[in-house]
Order: C-alpha cells, then sequence, then structure tokens
C-alpha cells in the first residue's frame, strides 16, 4: 500500500483554514499520482493505492469541511466518492479473482474447471468494472476535479489569510471580537 505523504508546515500555531489547504492539496496530489496505471488488471495494487488515496482526501474535505465554500465542497466530495465507488467495484473483482485463483492453485487438476470458470466470469465483470472506472479516471475528468480541489485550496488559504489579519488587528488573540 501506498504510505500517505507527509504534510509539509503543519503545526498546532498554523491556522485551521491554512491547515486544511495544506492537506487538501497533498491528498489530492496524491489522488492524482496513483491514477497512472490504475485501469491495467494485471496491476491490482494500483487500483488500492488509487482507493486509499481517494479515502484519505474525501475524509480531508470533511474534516475541513467548514473552511470550504459549502456547494463547492459538497461537489468535490460527490465526486471524489464516485470515484471510489468505481475503484471499489473493480478492486472486488481484482481480490476475489486473486483469491480464487491462489485456491484453484492448491486443487487437484479435476477439480480446477469449476474455479477456473467462476474466474472466467469474474474477468468480465473485471473488464466491466474498469471500463466504467476508465470513465472515471479520464484525464480530462482528473482535470476537471484538480481545478475543482484547487479552487478550495486557495478558498481556505484566503480564509487563513483572513484569520490572520483578524488576529493581527486583535493583538493575536484570534477570539477577540469574534462575539
Amino acid at each position: 500500500m501506498a504510505k500517505a505523504r507527509e504534510i509539509p508546515g503543519i503545526a498546532a500555531d498554523v491556522p485551521y483554514a491554512a491547515a486544511a489547504a495544506r492537506v487538501v492539496s497533498v491528498r489530492a496530489a496524491e489522488v492524482l499520482e496513483h491514477s497512472a496505471g490504475v485501469l491495467d488488471v494485471s496491476e491490482i495494487e494500483r487500483v488500492h493505492d488509487m482507493r486509499v488515496a481517494t479515502r484519505r482526501l474525501r475524509a480531508a474535505l470533511e474534516v475541513f469541511r467548514p473552511c470550504f465554500p459549502k456547494d463547492e465542497v459538497k461537489a468535490a466530495l460527490r465526486e471524489v466518492k464516485a470515484i471510489a465507488d468505481a475503484l471499489g467495484e473493480r478492486r472486488d473483482r481484482d481480490v476475489t479473482i486473486a483469491a480464487l485463483e491462489d485456491f484453484g492453485a492448491a486443487l487437484a487438476a479435476p477439480d480446477r474447471p469449476g474455479v477456473e470458470s467462476l474466474v472466467a466470469k469474474l474477468r468480465t465483470e473485471q473488464a466491466e468494472a474498469n471500463e466504467a472506472l476508465a470513465g472515471y479516471v479520464d484525464p480530462a475528468r482528473l482535470e476537471s476535479l484538480r481545478e475543482r480541489l484547487d479552487a478550495l485550496v486557495a478558498a481556505a488559504e484566503s480564509a487563513a489569510e483572513d484569520e490572520t489579519q483578524d488576529a493581527s488587528r486583535n493583538g493575536g488573540d484570534p477570539l477577540a471580537g469574534a462575539q
């Protein structure tokens, strides 16, 4: 499994919105990086890695939801979830095929045809799931998602700047005047 990248510049004194921008920026980049080669059914761990990356991004968007414009974050979450669902459909077939192939290899030769026919059926389902997934990892669609996420990051950065300016005007107390 792909290890999550470290988020640079995260510390206790970093404004919440600035942390949101940094985390979402890194998690979005991970999703896009893992999209390379994800349709290759001979490399099933790529699907797993991208699926994990979408879960991390989705969690970040949910945790930092207050930092983003409501409608825009809702649309981004919907898109990330759709990608994750398509990855899950493909991943389910990948894992089942791998398990059945291992199981079938341990069987006596006369018992293998039944497992092989089930694997063949699953390969058809895998191809269908892969075809559906292709629409979600289409470069143009991923670029659109990247642009949407970049806009969320920019909104959070702007909110962080406002928060920092407000704190400066209030003698460093970010809660002063918040009533």
